[in-house]
């Protein structure tokens, strides 16, 4: 008979709870099983000691009998210590979709262009120029608002 240790659920709509079962492989996952050898409560935090209870005795007797375990209960047997650490290898998870894909090329062009805007030299006029720009700007200003007065002057004398 084939075996397997593996996850039957319980709990009501929304609350999991499971019990970890050896179970024959043609039973379905929350039917007859032989032996429970443990639970699971997702619901509480992962570093409570009553998240996961497993019977070590147990599983290694039904590992000794050629049992095969799911992947979910192989993880918790790995953090038990019972079984060595497996390689997994799911190279899409750290893909990311297809819209942030977009947002990153354009975030690497703006990205770019910012570089490509501070590395061209900037030209600079000498500083006796800029001195005199600037001293010309002051007096136009003044020049303006006293041919504006001479202006209002003369509409008023007239």
């Amino acid at each position: 008979m084939a075996t397997k240790i593996r996850l039957a659920r319980g709990g009501s709509k929304k609350r999991p709870f499971y019990r970890i079962v050896v179970a024959d492989t043609r039973m379905p996952r929350d039917g007859r099983y032989i032996e429970k050898i443990g639970t699971y409560n997702p619901l509480l935090p992962k570093d409570s000691e009553d998240r996961v209870q497993i019977d070590l005795d147990r599983v290694k007797h039904w590992l000794g009998q050629g049992a095969q375990v799911t992947d979910r209960v192989s993880r918790f047997l790995e953090a038990a210590g019972i079984l060595e650490k497996k390689t997994r290898n799911n190279p899409n998870k750290a893909v990311p979709g297809k819209a942030a894909q977009e947002r990153a090329e354009e975030k690497a062009a703006k990205a770019a262009e910012a570089a490509e805007a501070a590395a061209a030299p900037v030209e600079e006029a000498p500083a006796e120029e800029v001195v005199e720009d600037a001293v010309a700007e002051a007096e136009a200003p003044a020049e303006d608002a006293a041919a504006e007065e001479a202006v209002a002057d003369e509409e008023k004398a007239e």
